[in-house]
């Protein structure tokens, strides 16, 4: 009776403790910016989920595994919108479907943002001393109420887009740089003040600028600001998402190394709607390096205004001019669409552009023959092979962690026709190399290549061509599809490596984040499938963000693929040397 007492006593002991660390363990947030919402309303603008049907936006946002919303606040402006008012009654909104929320004042009647930020009319004529109390009034006063509507936001923004600093002239921070630390202080103080749980956020627009972001939070640091979190816009386009992305990366570990104890935050992002494919591709990579910010200090990523369509002459929403959302908002999904097993399939991932992600340009004179370009088979873009001159170029992709089996590689084509040699090809490694020519035709007509045999995991993919002038061939929405298998494809754990900086020519960094402790070797290829060098011997990692530095000195300048093995798996970057 006694064991049975103290077993009981122990396991109560065990499911307290493991509530209180499920508590305290931070869920990464993934939310939007909506506060347009009420207006777009009362205008008479509908919202529908994909398939048709009219949804409340909360709920259709919440649908999509969406937890938290960011609502911003004017002081005293036109129309009462984004007003005390109105900000509580959308935030009651958001509070009954269970999002966690992010407060964002402007301390303006309208915009603010590193190009304007005006003070509210009312604390024009106001001293500076004056202004300080203003802040701290306006900010008590809103959290205030919205904790008599049992709303305590986990989040609060003091200031937004603060590159310049706000209530300009007095605190603009190229004048006045005590100033601009002393209001966001005063913020921070009310606050607290008032909900001593959430977390003070300073904004700052252009999130890839490092250099920037050091002089910002340098100066807040000498003046004696307090704040939490360091708050990020992000609006790459879709041709320099990639850069961007990697740009902002790099700013994300160095503020939470440089300044101990913060975190960071994407409060901010969008693409252009008309770039559905490109924006979640962005998206889905930009919440894999949000995630893997050491010491699970990436909070997590916003989105501004995605339900904006037709209004406002705003176009980096991801809603369709119907009221239905584009692909872009399947990205932000627990369980996002599973990629086939050609990466950018549809050459859509990027704008128009001769590095196309995933694919490699090979040619010793004619790599300007290969681009990808308008007018694809049912979405934008499409792969191209064609030059005014006689060229001779090949496109490839080397697939990896491919069960061992037999495939078919499908893809549509058109082609001029003439060519010396223009053919879809795969090598599985495992036999001879397989390839079709593609047939002269005008229209988009799908060609495959069957009976590839994978034997070691991998696969090279590609389009070759040799041409005369003017001579061109198009592929697009490629497929490798398996008829027989011999294993298991396991489960992908991407480990969302990047190397740093590529390309160069010395010293590299790679960085990547295990899932769970395991063996991990790397090794750089040729991009024919040469051993070149051993990066990194086997070693057994702890689960989480590392960290390895190689030496690529004495490399012939080129391509080259850095393959990570971990467990089972690999997964393959391209590097530069110069």
């Amino acid at each position: 009776m006694r064991k049975t007492l103290l077993f009981l006593m122990l396991s109560a002991l065990l499911g307290l403790a493991n509530r209180a660390q499920a508590q305290t363990t931070p869920v990464f947030a993934k939310g939007a910016d909506i506060s347009w919402v009420t207006q777009m309303e009362q205008a008479n603008y509908s919202f529908y989920n994909e398939a048709g049907v009219q949804q409340d936006l909360f709920r259709l946002l919440r649908d999509h595994d969406m937890n938290a919303i960011r609502l911003r606040v004017w002081v005293n402006p036109a129309g009462g919108w984004n007003g005390k008012n109105d900000v509580i009654a959308k935030a009651i909104r958001a509070r009954n479907l269970g999002f966690r929320l992010l407060i964002d004042f402007h301390y303006s009647d309208t915009w603010a943002d590193p190009g304007q930020q005006a003070k509210p009319a009312a604390w024009a004529s106001h001293s500076f001393s004056q202004l300080l109390t203003d802040v701290y009034n306006h900010t008590y006063d809103v959290l205030d109420s919205l904790k008599d509507n049992n709303i305590v936001p986990e989040w609060v923004q003091v200031g937004n887009e603060t590159n310049d600093g706000m209530l300009w002239p007095d605190g603009r921070r190229s004048l006045n740089p005590q100033n601009f630390a002393a209001i966001i202080d005063r913020g921070y103080a009310a606050v607290k003040a008032v909900n001593p749980t959430s977390k003070v956020i300073v904004h700052i627009a252009n999130g890839y600028n490092n250099s920037y972001f050091r002089n910002v939070f340098d100066q807040l640091a000498v003046n004696g600001a307090r704040y939490d979190v360091i708050g990020m816009s992000h609006y790459p386009t879709a041709a320099n998402w990639p850069t961007l992305n990697a740009q902002l990366q790099a700013n994300m570990n160095d503020m939470v190394a440089r300044y101990p104890g913060k975190e960071v935050m994407v409060v901010e992002t969008g693409m252009p709607a008309t770039a559905a494919i490109p924006t979640q591709q962005m998206l889905l990579d930009l919440l894999a390096k949000v995630r893997a910010v050491p010491g699970g200090k990436g909070l997590g990523v916003m989105y501004w205004e995605p339900q904006a369509y037709n209004w406002m002459g705003y176009a980096l929403g991801m809603w369709n001019n119907n009221g239905q959302p584009t692909v872009a908002l399947s990205s932000f999904l627990n369980n996002p669409p599973a990629p086939g097993l050609v990466y950018n399939p549809g050459f859509e991932y990027t704008a128009a552009t001769q590095t196309p992600l995933g694919w490699t340009t090979v040619s010793t004179a004619d790599a300007d023959a290969d681009l990808t370009q308008n007018y694809g088979r049912a979405s934008l873009y499409q792969l191209g092979h064609q030059k005014a001159t006689a060229y001779q170029v090949r496109t490839f992709q080397l697939l990896s962690n491919v069960p061992n089996g037999t495939y078919t590689l499908r893809a549509w084509a058109q082609s001029t026709g003439g060519q010396t040699t223009c053919q879809l090809y795969a090598n599985g490694f495992g036999g001879t190399e397989l390839a079709t020519t593609l047939p002269a035709s005008s229209i988009w007509v799908q060609v495959q290549v069957p009976g590839i045999v994978v034997t070691n995991g991998q696969c090279e993919i590609g389009l070759r061509s040799t041409a005369g002038a003017n001579q061109s061939a198009s592929l697009d929405d490629v497929e490798f599809v398996a008829t027989s298998t011999t294993a298991t494809m396991q489960a992908t754990a991407t480990l969302a490596a990047q190397v740093y900086p590529n390309p160069a020519a010395g010293q590299r960094t790679l960085r990547f984040s295990l899932p769970r402790p395991e063996t991990v070797q790397a090794a750089l290829y040729s991009l024919t499938g040469q051993l070149v060098r051993v990066v990194a011997a086997p070693q057994a990692l702890a689960a989480g963000p590392q960290t390895l530095r190689w030496d690529a000195s004495g490399l012939a300048a080129g391509f080259y693929f850095l393959k990570i093995s971990h467990g089972d798996q690999t997964d393959v970057v391209k590097v530069e040397q110069l």
